[in-house]
């Protein structure tokens, strides 16, 4: 009955259903890896972000290379701000709204030296390209508590004096003239002692997971509905078939049939089921008997 299945024709319907569903797969497989890595993210902001701050000789090594589980671990420091140093981030976009980071390399006590984004400004009114008003740090010694934050890659495009297109340490640091711990910074907590004005704070990482799961479900069910669809479409094909043999059967049977001392007759179709006439039709037979 499923003879057909091995025709040319079916067995191109089978491998299109089968690279469709592999393709599926293949989506479905990135949105639990994008959900993992979303999943991970999660824990290290549960873990981390309000934990309590630890010192900054016990985490020395990460503002050299920072370990991807100690992300938004927050650190305490000491030292002073190099206002003469503070610069802006062109292009960090916050809510939906342009806008810029501020920027400033902190010396620490020890003679290191780390950067602080001391947080986010919205586009200027007065001068294109610029805010309106950078907000100073505090002058002198002041302790500051900043959550660890991987330096950023360089940028192939350059910035007005003054502006980073990127938090690139290592770039940052050129710009300067001294050495700068480049693997990681700190974006700013708390500091002390505070200042009046200040940039806009940066809100806490989102901890919802998205919609990633269901949007794997969703492809991997895709890819089983093809050969749900092409089993559908195959048994179709099968009872069709059968239909079809069916009718042709029936058809040999009233058709001619060869008697054994005469010539071939045609076996009269059985006689249809008269339906019952309607009053019009009684009326009508009445008159054509009576000749009217």
């Amino acid at each position: 009955m499923y003879r057909f299945l091995f025709s040319s024709k079916w067995l191109g319907y089978l491998l299109l259903a089968a690279i469709f569903a592999a393709g599926c797969v293949g989506l479905g497989r990135w949105q639990m890896d994008r959900r993992a890595e979303t999943l991970a993210e999660i824990n290290r902001v549960v873990s981390n972000y309000s934990a309590d701050p630890v010192p900054f000789a016990d985490v020395r090594d990460q503002f050299s290379r920072l370990n991807p589980e100690r992300e938004w671990t927050q650190v305490e420091l000491k030292g002073s701000y190099d206002i003469a140093g503070q610069r802006v981030v062109r292009n960090r976009p916050l809510n939906g709204q342009p806008g810029y980071e501020v920027v400033v390399p902190f010396k620490l006590e020890s003679g290191e030296t780390v950067v602080i984004d001391r947080g986010w400004l919205p586009i200027g009114n007065n001068t294109p390209g610029r805010p309106d008003s950078v907000p100073a740090p505090p002058q002198g010694p002041a302790t500051v508590v900043a959550r660890l934050k991987p330096a950023e890659p360089a940028l192939q495009r350059g910035a007005p004096d003054g502006q980073l297109a990127s938090i690139d340490l290592a770039g940052y640091s050129a710009q300067l003239g001294y050495p700068l711990l480049t693997g990681a910074y700190g974006q700013l907590a708390s500091e002390s002692p505070a200042v009046q004005d200040m940039p806009f704070p940066f809100p806490k990482p989102s901890t919802d997971e998205g919609t990633h799961l269901s949007y794997s479900l969703q492809w991997f069910a895709f890819g089983v509905l093809m050969f749900v669809g092409f089993g559908y479409a195959a048994r179709q094909q099968a009872r069709n078939a059968a239909i079809d043999a069916e009718d042709a059967e029936a058809e040999a049977a009233d058709g001619v049939f060869l008697h054994s001392s005469g010539p071939a007759v045609r076996r009269r179709p059985a006689p249809r089921k008269r339906k019952n006439a309607t009053a019009e039709e009684e009326e009508d037979a009445i008159l054509d008997a009576q000749g009217f």
